[in-house]
């Protein structure tokens, strides 16, 4: 929300803010810069590996991940088909777009915007989208898991080694990924053939409170149900698996592409791929002891310990990853919000009614 009032500043806020911005972002940069040196963190030999990049394979790359957004559509309009049979394709490509622009500019709180502009555009209660972006975060996290579980093997059979940071992943790891596969699957299937049984219990249990809370409260459950019902269908579970897939595919074809761009000092095979997606994945959803959460980070600490990568042309990477899948939209997404004319007073007067 805060991302849509912004688009519409006044024009000498918006200045004031942008320069805030930009004094902010270089006195980062002058810490940051101050904080290597201090290090011993060669600047030269991490300038070069940007220049020396091949601009082609991080164009294809660029491409590659645009495709992703126009993929995640694709699942939530399977998510969306109980509800809206046929939804708008590029309504959810915008919504998708602007959603992961909100997630970049404002952290965590901007998870919500997607939904939130789906259920706008498509007339449906927000809190069924807020199902559907449950699914698909379980969609997601099964996938990770699974490509950490294929990561563990395959560093346990290579005989690599690891530093004291990733040492504790390869003897808890396994446990881990059980655990949440478990647990995922547990949630999918409560959600598959007992929705409208945990439906009827909630609102039995509620059933103390006033008789017009209780039928706002009845809303909201009933529209989260709504929002599931996609699941009990075996083509859709089908469909959603596929898309699923071809989402990390395409994911993984992205940082192949990246790796590329660097050339010979960073060779990664699709095998080498799938070991540092699987460690990168595992560390954004379980923040490393010590080192804290950050996918930039994590991405460093796998390159520099597992693949004895330099820490600059690990941060080079790191810094290119993130530029490719997370700012490559963000050009994209603001586009779109101010094409459509999003302001606050736009986005109340639609939250009344998509009926939250």
């Amino acid at each position: 929300m805060v991302m849509a009032a912004v688009m519409k500043l006044p024009g000498k806020r918006a200045w004031r803010w942008a320069a805030l911005v930009v004094a902010l972002t270089l006195l980062m940069i002058y810490v940051f810069v101050q904080k290597g040196e201090e290090a011993g963190f060669e600047w030269s030999l991490f300038v070069n590996s940007l220049r020396r990049l091949h601009w082609g394979w991080l164009s294809l790359s660029a491409g590659i991940c645009l495709l992703t957004y126009a993929g995640r559509a694709l699942r939530w309009a399977v998510l969306l088909k109980p509800l809206r049979p046929h939804p708008s394709l590029w309504g959810l490509i915008s919504a998708t777009a602007i959603g992961f622009t909100a997630l970049v500019l404002l952290g965590r709180p901007g998870e919500f915007v997607r939904p939130y502009l789906i259920a706008v555009k498509e007339r449906v209660p927000v809190s069924s989208q807020l199902a559907a972006w449950l699914l698909e975060r379980i969609f997601d996290l099964l996938v990770a898991m699974l490509i950490f579980g294929i990561a563990l093997s395959q560093v346990h059979a290579s005989g690599m080694t690891v530093g004291p940071a990733l040492s504790w992943v390869l003897a808890v790891g396994g446990w881990v990924v059980g655990a949440t596969c478990a647990a995922s699957l547990a949630i999918l299937l409560l959600i598959r053939h007992f929705a409208d049984r945990m439906r009827d219990r909630l609102l039995g249990a509620l059933a103390f409170l006033h008789e017009r809370h209780h039928a706002k409260v009845e809303r909201l459950v009933s529209a989260f149900v709504q929002g599931v019902e996609s699941t009990r269908s075996d083509r859709a579970m089908l469909l959603l698996v596929g898309y699923t897939v071809l989402e990390w595919v395409l994911i993984a074809l992205c940082y192949y592409s990246v790796a590329q761009a660097f050339g010979a000092v960073i060779r990664f095979g699709f095998l080498d791929v799938l070991i540092f997606m699987g460690f990168v994945s595992f560390g954004a959803v379980v923040q490393l002891p010590g080192v804290g959460g950050g996918m930039q980070v994590v991405t460093v600490l796998v390159l520099v310990e597992l693949f004895r990568t330099p820490l600059e042309i690990a941060t080079s990477m790191a810094l290119m990853i993130w530029v490719i899948t997370f700012v490559v939209i963000v050009p994209f997404g603001l586009a779109l919000g101010v094409h459509e004319g999003l302001s606050w007073a736009r986005l109340r007067k639609l939250e009344k009614e998509a009926g939250w």
